[in-house]
């Protein structure tokens, strides 16, 4: 009868143990679902309003912008498309030309950006076959070439490819390019003069802000004498040649293509800030520490670490910190040109009006070319038409369809267009 007792009992216990081990999973279970239903409930919340934003009139680049450095950023790689143009005031139907190639090799630096972008083949996802990057490769030194040509002012540095394909990847060629110009004239400004002062400058904001929250970690890294270099390619990269997740990388491009220009350093405070235990463990020796702090680790909390830069931005903002002695001597171009391109814009119209005018602008000017033409133009340009029309006949037959449509296209300008094509 004991055996008999004992052994009930224990099935018993057995069977609680289940039964409570099973409510534990359902209760687990259904936790995640609730916890899945809410993240679903406030990403939808939250493309709702961006939705709204791009098509209010002015664009609310406000609700723009805490989109892109809220938990989570853009999301995908199409709302990029769509909101990255407007934090930087561009209008999508007036991009730049593809460049053309002739001449390309005898620009200023090219060597040194060819072997960059050549280096580069980590920064292009491992599933694309050769012959596809190998394009993205050739449209990435077009791309930069282009932006130089037109900003003769400005000097590439090495590490300005990694923003430059960064961008390529998600947007394409041409509104590469249109980003890259408002980008190398705003936030990269200070990294583009013939010296590198400028980009010294800024980081030296690094150690102040590291003195205003942990003195202790301040001055250890003082006596190491490790100085700030080991946070340059960060900055003048935003993070994009030492990160190797693609998908992380992006995110923080949304954050700082929505921010400050200095929010890049305000991040690096953040990372260094968040390893203090790790620095301080670590032999106070120049070489130790800057081996530790130069490799930055990929599975950092970067969501975190984006709202505590944010809070470290309020706290410490960049016109407080440069009052300290040490950052009087020199000015941020990237800063005091801010202002006025923040500014610029709150005043964009939606995607949809933007089409309307620039069509509309596009009909104006074809009707002011008709009209600009002299009386006696219309017989000549008849003539003209006549020529170019068997022109274009030849060059179909000779050369296929694709030299067709540019041909004809190039009829709605005038002949002068068409024996510029070839």
């Amino acid at each position: 009868m004991a055996a008999t007792r004992k052994t009930e009992l224990c099935y018993c216990s057995v069977m609680d143990m289940a039964k409570h081990w099973g409510q534990t999973a359902y209760m687990s279970k259904k936790r995640k679902y609730i916890s899945h239903q809410y993240v679903n409930c406030g990403k939808k919340q939250k493309l709702a309003e961006i939705h709204q934003a791009l098509n209010s009139d002015p664009v609310d680049i406000e609700t723009l912008q805490r989109a892109a450095t809220s938990k989570g950023g853009l999301f995908t790689d199409e709302l990029r498309r769509r909101v990255w143009p407007k934090l930087l005031n561009i209008n999508v139907y007036e991009l730049p030309y593809k460049p053309g190639r002739a001449g390309r090799e005898n620009q200023k630096d090219y060597n040194q950006i060819v072997m960059d972008v050549r280096r580069s083949m980590k920064r292009f996802p491992k599933c694309m076959l050769s012959t596809e990057r190998d394009v993205l490769q050739e449209q990435l030194i077009d791309v930069i070439l282009e932006v130089l040509r037109c900003n003769p002012q400005l000097n590439y540095y090495q590490g300005y490819h990694d923003v430059a394909v960064t961008l390529l990847l998600v947007v394409g060629e041409r509104m590469t390019i249109a980003m890259l110009h408002t980008l190398s004239k705003y936030h990269l400004r200070d990294f583009m003069d013939p010296t590198m002062d400028s980009t010294k400058h800024i980081l030296n904001y690094l150690m102040p802000l590291l003195e205003e929250v942990d003195k202790e970690l301040h001055d250890f890294m003082i006596r190491a004498e490790v100085g700030t270099i080991f946070a340059l390619s960060w900055l003048i990269t935003w993070y994009g040649h030492v990160l190797l997740e693609p998908k992380l990388t992006l995110r923080l491009y949304d954050f700082f293509l929505a921010s400050h220009p200095m929010m890049p350093i305000y991040l690096a405070a953040t990372i260094v800030l968040h390893r203090e235990k790790e620095v301080k463990q670590t032999e106070c020796d120049m070489a130790m520490v800057h081996h530790l702090l130069s490799r930055i680790p990929q599975d950092l909390p970067y969501e975190r670490l984006i709202g505590q830069s944010q809070e470290l931005f309020v706290r410490f903002p960049p016109s407080l910190l440069a009052k300290r002695a040490e950052l009087r001597s020199r000015k941020s171009q990237s800063m005091s040109n801010f202002k006025t391109f923040q500014l610029a814009t709150l005043h964009q119209r939606p995607d949809s009006v933007l089409q309307r005018l620039t069509t509309s602008s596009k009909r104006a000017r074809h009707s002011g070319l008709d009209e600009a033409l002299p009386r006696d133009g219309g017989q000549r340009w008849g003539k003209g038409s006549r020529m170019v029309k068997m022109a274009v006949l030849g060059l179909s037959a000779t050369l296929g369809a694709a030299v067709f449509a540019v041909a004809q296209t190039a009829l709605d300008w005038g002949p002068d267009v068409l024996l510029q094509l070839f």
